[in-house]
């Protein structure tokens, strides 16, 4: 996620942005996020798309136990953390500044006798990927990614590399700009994207993506 600095905004709708910290139940626990909107901007708050992503992991549509998954992106870490507790392997990821915050997150909210795990990892998309197994996960999530545009290119990028023939890429996002359904006709280019989900009092779509078989040559 990118980080963007802060900017003291008055209108009530942001107001839990400005919380130090903030609170959830999932996968049968209590989950307690610290937020720093001042110091990371939006790396450091917990957004609808993040909550709602974690909704749909609980309606147990895809399969989290025992499996090895991806968080890009990860800001406060909530989305990762939740897929730990649901049995997941999951490499939790972000841009370098936001790397300690998350993984306090991660540490303070993902007990020991865990099903799954979770590890921290620095990702910048379109870079370094070769410290990435291509193909190495069973399923890569991503909450509230698609908004920069300049973001686009290097984050389907990583999305390729990452993903095999078997692997389930799920994207919860809210479309407030024309760019951001200009990113899943890109990302249609690559993969079969289908909606599995709309949350109408957040306006949050998610979507179910996997990498399209390849064309051979005649």
């Amino acid at each position: 996620m990118a980080l963007v600095p802060y900017v003291e905004n008055s209108l009530p709708l942001l107001s839990k942005f400005h919380n130090s910290s903030a609170q959830f139940r999932f996968a049968n626990h209590n989950i307690s996020l610290t937020q720093d909107w001042k110091k990371l901007g939006v790396a450091a708050v917990v957004w609808d798309a993040a909550v709602v992503m974690c909704m749909y992991l609980e309606l147990g549509k895809v399969k989290l136990e025992k499996k090895t998954a991806i968080e890009l992106g990860a800001g406060t870490g909530l989305v990762g953390i939740v897929a730990a507790l649901m049995g997941a392997k999951v490499t939790i990821t972000d841009r370098q500044p936001a790397l300690d915050f998350l993984e306090a997150n991660v540490k303070a909210n993902l007990p020991s006798d865990s099903k799954g795990s979770a590890v921290v990892s620095e990702l910048t998309w379109g870079e370094g990927l070769d410290r990435y197994p291509p193909g190495g996960f069973d399923l890569v999530l991503g909450a509230d990614i698609i908004y920069l545009e300049d973001t686009f290119v290097p984050l389907l990028q990583t999305l390729t590399h990452l993903c095999s023939d078997s692997t389930v890429v799920l994207l919860a996002c809210k479309i407030r700009y024309k760019r951001d359904t200009n990113f899943l006709s890109m990302l249609k280019t690559k993969f079969a994207v289908e909606e599995v989900h709309y949350d109408k009092q957040r306006d949050i779509y998610v979507y179910k993506a996997w990498k399209l078989p390849q064309r051979k040559d005649l």
